[in-house]
């Protein structure tokens, strides 16, 4: 049974990115693995501040819900981002938590993330691709230097309002698809 962790970091509950997030662990479950999704919102995820304590094989210096995250992070099979765009980026929560994969930028743990597999939801505002960009050559760029195999992505421009996309169904089966595969079973569509 397959172990993926989603890790939500739009502060709203209930919104796109939420609705979204939930679509991929029915695909999880409906294909027989289980997805704990882990809100960032109302969690202590505090800055990096390269101390590389953490490099010495030791535990972070930073006593925040990071500390909670790091083992779900290492005990799951995938890893699904999601994160709506703000001024052409993640979120200020999204980027803090991935601010914190410094942890694994070491060779006493990068094994403990390598082939772990990855993946995006990103649903922004706008309806121009070119605005979501930045956020997936990120996360693209960010996964690749920790040796995440990256293993797909749903990204949803034009959707602002809460809950909105459930009125694309396009966007919901992509998502719902992205969840069956990262749970090892094909894709429906």
């Amino acid at each position: 049974m397959k172990k993926i962790l989603g890790v939500m970091g739009s502060p709203r509950q209930g919104g796109n990115t939420d609705t979204l997030m939930q679509e991929v662990a029915r695909g999880v479950r409906d294909s027989g693995g289980i997805m704990e999704i882990v809100a960032l919102k109302g969690l202590t995820v505090d800055e990096c501040d390269g101390c590389h304590v953490c490099w010495q094989d030791k535990a972070c210096a930073k006593k925040d819900d990071m500390n909670d995250i790091f083992p779900r992070i290492i005990d799951s099979d995938a890893v699904v981002f999601g994160t709506p765009v703000y001024w052409y980026a993640p979120t200020a929560l999204m980027k803090a938590f991935i601010d914190r994969f410094v942890y694994f930028n070491c060779d006493e743990h990068r094994g403990r993330i390598r082939g772990k597999a990855a993946a995006i939801v990103v649903p922004y505002e706008d309806t121009d691709a070119d605005t979501a960009a930045p956020v997936v050559d990120f996360f693209e760029r960010s996964l690749a230097y920790l040796e995440m195999p990256f293993a797909g992505q749903v990204v949803v421009p034009g959707v602002t309002k809460r809950g909105e996309v459930k009125g694309s169904p396009d966007a919901m089966v992509a998502a719902y698809d992205l969840g069956r595969r990262l749970a090892g079973e094909r894709a429906a569509g």
